[in-house]
């Protein structure tokens, strides 16, 4: 995983933006001040509605927004994405299906702050492409209360690499497992960005915000009403303590880092 730095602009390929879609906005700000210390400002939506953006400070971090009429109707969970970096989103989204994928939205343009796309990868994974206009991404990176690492869970990970690589131009570094699986990361400028592990369907992206000490923040996240997934350090016996992975109260799962 990457070590500690803060980046206001992101280059092609990079995760460089998170939000979750949930059924109660104003419920789910207030967990995540509670775990986070965020604070929010409300933004009004076209269909009369709002979402909250969350700032650490003056740097504006992620965005609750509420889930679509579709979603509502299903009583879906809420659910975290994660957006790449990308220089054009309308060419990402023309070449997606040459790597092996489907276009799931857009490509949209959003006002003057960015277009915005969404993809599938071989073996799903929906993934947010986004061509930064005044938003760029969260002012902070790698350090807490912000995104901090993201990677696709996915039963095809050695396609959803070259879905990236195809698109992106990643390079990749890979890492033996010890029951023989690999756990490749995708790389920008000799950097590790994100990463893709073999899992059970379905596929999905695993959120990781950075915190000063996980177990603290687990507790704090548990008194919020969040339901305890993996305990710190039990996906990494090497390093006790260093992760944890929660279910926010309206079904949003994340993970912590310290860092």
């Amino acid at each position: 995983m990457p070590g500690n730095t803060t980046s206001r602009s992101y280059s092609h390929g990079e995760p460089c933006w998170a939000d979750v879609q949930t059924r109660d906005v104003d419920a789910a700000k207030a967990f995540y001040a509670a775990v986070f210390g965020w604070t929010f400002k409300d933004m009004p939506t076209p269909d009369g509605r709002s979402y909250a953006q969350a700032f650490i400070a003056e740097d504006l971090v992620a965005v609750v927004a509420p889930q679509n009429p579709h979603q509502e109707s299903l009583g879906t969970d809420a659910q975290w994405n994660v957006y790449f970096a990308a220089e054009d989103a309308g060419a990402v989204a023309e070449e997606t299906p040459h790597a092996g994928g489907q276009v799931q939205f857009g490509p949209e343009t959003v006002g003057d702050t960015g277009v915005m796309v969404f993809v599938d990868p071989p073996g799903g994974g929906t993934t947010g492409v986004w061509q930064p206009g005044t938003h760029t991404g969260t002012g902070r990176y790698n350090e807490p209360g912000a995104l901090s690492w993201t990677e696709l869970l996915t039963p095809e990970p050695q396609a959803a690499v070259g879905f990236f690589q195809h698109l992106f131009g990643h390079e990749v570094t890979e890492y033996p497992q010890d029951d023989g699986g690999t756990y490749t990361t995708l790389m920008v400028n000799s950097a590790e960005v994100a990463g893709v592990v073999a899992a059970d369907a379905p596929a999905r992206w695993q959120i990781y915000f950075g915190v000063s000490d996980v177990a603290e923040t687990v507790k704090k996240a548990v008194a919020a009403g969040a339901v305890v997934l993996i305990e710190p350090g039990d996906d990494d016996p090497e390093t006790p303590g260093a992760t944890a992975t929660l279910k926010d109260p309206q079904g949003g799962v994340f993970s912590l880092l310290e860092v």
